[in-house]
């Protein structure tokens, strides 16, 4: 019998390996860190419905300006108590939407879960799809604008662009104020001025995603699944009591300034050099 040729025959390393290595070698991440994502995701959004619960207890019926614009106006009314009819055996009740809490919680109001949960899928989903959308429009001015913000002293750099651009707008504005010709063109400022902060609130929100992901070690994602985990720390910041106007006024004005010093996601942004030619 002659000898099998050294190229002849099947080797080890031809078998069929099972799944878990085939993963394991294309460089798959586990199975646990499939799920991170999704359970990211859903702890994000019960933290957003736990915050605007806390909101309508610690705002109390008086709701006011910030609180009526985040999670709506109060929904109590008083009804008033009808005669009981003998006749009538049966009555229908419906899901209580605001609940009073006593001892030994303190005096804390009454919970609205029902409310705070419309908040949540109104103005949190609002929130997340203007920010979808913007990254959907201008993905390349988005990461653009996401390195420079991600570079060093980046956020540093937007907080005090967006500073000095809201009192150059707000200087502008006062300034209208006293004209008749031009005071048209205040609502056009606002307008530019909310649409390019909303910009780079879609930016921020993306650059949030990415450092969670980093900061968990997550498994790659989708881009437009990190930048909604980010837009709902958005959310979840603005809607922490009391300081959720102040937390939602540093991003929007970050977000400005992010804009205006990337000359919105341009490659080139903002240089001295343009005025010289």
């Amino acid at each position: 019998m002659s000898e099998q040729n050294e190229g002849e025959g099947a080797s080890t390393g031809d078998a069929p390996q099972p799944p878990a290595q085939q993963a394991a070698a294309a460089g798959a991440p586990p199975q646990g860190r499939r799920w991170g994502w999704p359970v990211l995701l859903a702890a994000l959004a019960a933290i957003g419905v736990v915050l605007a619960i806390a909101d309508t207890a610690l705002y109390g019926p008086a709701l006011g300006p910030y609180p009526a614009f985040l999670i709506g106006q109060s929904g109590e009314r008083t009804i008033s108590r009808a005669t009981p009819n003998p006749d009538q055996r049966f009555v229908r009740t419906r899901f209580p939407e605001r609940v009073a809490f006593g001892a030994p919680f303190g005096n804390l109001g009454t919970v609205s879960p029902m409310q705070a949960l419309r908040a949540f899928l109104s103005n949190g989903a609002g929130l997340v799809l203007l920010a979808l959308g913007v990254l959907l429009l201008f993905p390349n001015r988005a990461r653009v604008a996401v390195e420079r913000l991600e570079g060093r002293h980046g956020p540093e750099v937007a907080l005090a662009a967006g500073v000095a651009t809201f009192l150059l707008a707000l200087g502008a504005v006062l300034l209208l104020r006293f004209t008749l010709f031009f005071l048209a063109v205040i609502p056009v400022i606002l307008l530019v001025a909310v649409g390019t902060a909303l910009f780079g609130i879609a930016c921020i929100g993306l650059a949030l995603g990415r450092f969670l992901g980093r900061l968990l070690h997550m498994a790659p994602a989708h881009p437009l699944l990190v930048a909604l985990a980010g837009a709902l720390v958005v959310f979840d910041l603005a809607a922490i009591p009391y300081l959720g106007v102040v937390a939602l006024a540093a991003v929007a004005i970050a977000g400005l300034g992010l804009a205006v010093v990337t000359r919105f996601g341009s490659a080139t942004g903002w240089t001295f050099r343009d005025l010289d030619w």
